[in-house]
C-alpha cells in the first residue's frame, strides 16, 4: 500500500506531461490547415464615382458692344444670327450732333487761344498779374480737352466688331436714340472659340480642378461625345442656387452654336488623399476610428492590417493607411484564422 502510494505523484506528472505533450501538437495541426475564404481585390478605381450635369454651349466670349455718347441711331447693318468678320461696321449714330459737338469745342479752343496769346504777351510787358495769366492757360487747356472728348464721341459713333463671330442680339433699330453705355448688339466672338458651362453643386465642385477631362454630349451633334477639359471655376457660388459654374474649354467644330443643350459627364474621385474603399465584412477588432483586416500575402498566408475608418458608405467603408491597390483581403471566414493561416480564395469579389 505504501509504494502504491509513491507511484501516484509520478503517474500524474506522467499524465501531465502527455496531456501537454498533446496540447503542443493541435496548434501544429490546424497552422497546416487551408482555409477557404472570400476574398476583396483593393481597386483604386473602385472610389471612382460619375456625376452627370446639364448645361449649355456659349462663346467663351459674349461681347456687348455700345456707344460711349448718347445720340440716335442711324443704321443698324446685322440682324441676329448674321455672321460678321473682324473690323466690319455693325452700327453708327447720326453723326449731326457729335458733328456740332466738335464744331463748337473747335472754335471755343481757337478764341481761348487767342486770349491765352494775348494775355502772355501783356504779362511779359508786366501789365497784367500772373493769377490772370495763369486762368488764361487754364481756360485753354480745358478748351483742348472738349475737343478731344467731342472728337472721341465722334470717333466712337460707329461700332466695328473686334472679332469675327456672330451677332447673338440686336437691341436697338435705327431712328432709336439711346443713352451712352447702352448696349446696342452682343457679339460672339469666334476668334475666342466655346465653352460649355454647366451648375456643379458644392460637394461636387470642391472636388474638381482646372484641367480635369470630360465628356460633353450634345443631342443636336451626331459625331458622338467632345472630349474637354476644365478651364475655370467660379470662385462664388451662386446665391440663389448654391451651385458652382464650371466652364469647359471645347475643341473647334463648325457646328457648334451658342445655346445647345448638352450634358457634361466627369469622374470624380471620392477621396483624395489615398483612401480606399473595403466591404465592411473584411473589418474585424473594429474601434473608435480604426480596425483591423486580414491581407493575404504571397505566400497565400494571411497577416493584420490596421486601418483607419473614415466614413461610410451605403455598401462600403472608406479607409486609410495600411492598404495598396491590389492588395487582397478576406472578406468571410475571419473567425477561423489566425495570423500566418494559410487560405484558398473560393471566390473573389471586386
Amino acid at each position: 500500500m505504501p509504494r502504491f502510494s509513491r507511484l501516484l505523484p509520478l503517474m500524474g506528472a506522467l499524465s501531465l506531461v502527455a496531456a501537454c505533450g498533446g496540447e503542443s501538437d493541435a496548434p501544429k495541426a490546424a497552422a497546416n490547415d487551408v482555409h477557404p475564404v472570400q476574398v476583396y481585390i483593393v481597386q483604386r478605381e473602385s472610389l471612382q464615382r460619375t456625376i452627370n450635369a446639364v448645361g449649355t454651349v456659349r462663346f467663351r466670349r459674349e461681347t456687348p458692344l455700345g456707344f460711349t455718347t448718347a445720340g440716335k441711331v442711324a443704321t443698324v447693318r446685322f440682324e441676329e444670327g448674321d455672321s460678321v468678320k473682324r473690323g466690319a461696321l455693325l452700327a453708327a449714330l447720326d453723326t449731326t450732333t457729335v458733328g456740332a459737338d466738335v464744331s463748337v469745342a473747335t472754335a471755343e479752343r481757337d478764341r481761348a487761344r487767342s486770349e491765352f496769346e494775348r494775355v502772355r504777351s501783356l504779362y511779359a510787358d508786366g501789365w497784367i498779374t500772373k493769377a490772370r495769366f495763369e486762368a488764361a492757360e487754364s481756360a485753354l487747356k480745358a478748351a483742348d480737352a472738349r475737343v478731344r472728348q467731342a472728337g472721341f464721341a465722334s470717333g466712337t459713333a460707329q461700332l466695328y466688331a473686334p472679332s469675327s463671330g456672330i451677332v447673338l442680339a440686336r437691341n436697338v433699330q435705327a431712328g432709336q436714340v439711346i443713352a451712352a453705355g447702352t448696349p446696342a448688339l452682343i457679339l460672339g466672338e469666334g476668334d475666342s472659340g466655346f465653352i460649355f458651362r454647366v451648375p456643379i453643386i458644392d460637394r461636387d465642385a470642391t472636388k474638381l480642378r482646372v484641367g480635369m477631362a470630360a465628356e460633353i454630349s450634345i443631342e443636336s451633334l451626331a459625331s458622338g461625345p467632345i472630349q474637354a477639359t476644365i478651364s475655370e471655376i467660379d470662385g462664388r457660388a451662386n446665391e440663389a442656387t448654391g451651385a458652382f459654374t464650371v466652364q469647359f474649354a471645347l475643341p473647334g467644330n463648325p457646328k457648334l452654336r451658342s445655346g445647345q443643350i448638352g450634358t457634361a459627364t466627369i469622374k470624380l474621385p471620392a477621396s483624395e488623399n489615398g483612401s480606399l474603399q473595403i466591404p465592411a465584412s473584411a473589418l474585424f477588432g473594429v474601434r473608435t476610428g480604426e480596425g483591423l483586416v486580414y491581407v493575404v500575402n504571397a505566400e497565400n498566408k494571411v497577416e493584420t492590417r490596421n486601418v483607419a475608418i473614415e466614413r461610410l458608405t451605403d455598401q462600403f467603408v472608406i479607409v486609410s493607411g495600411g492598404l495598396l491597390a491590389g492588395d487582397q483581403i478576406v472578406t468571410s471566414g475571419l473567425e477561423k484564422l489566425r495570423p500566418g493561416s494559410k487560405v484558398r480564395a473560393i471566390q473573389t469579389a471586386r
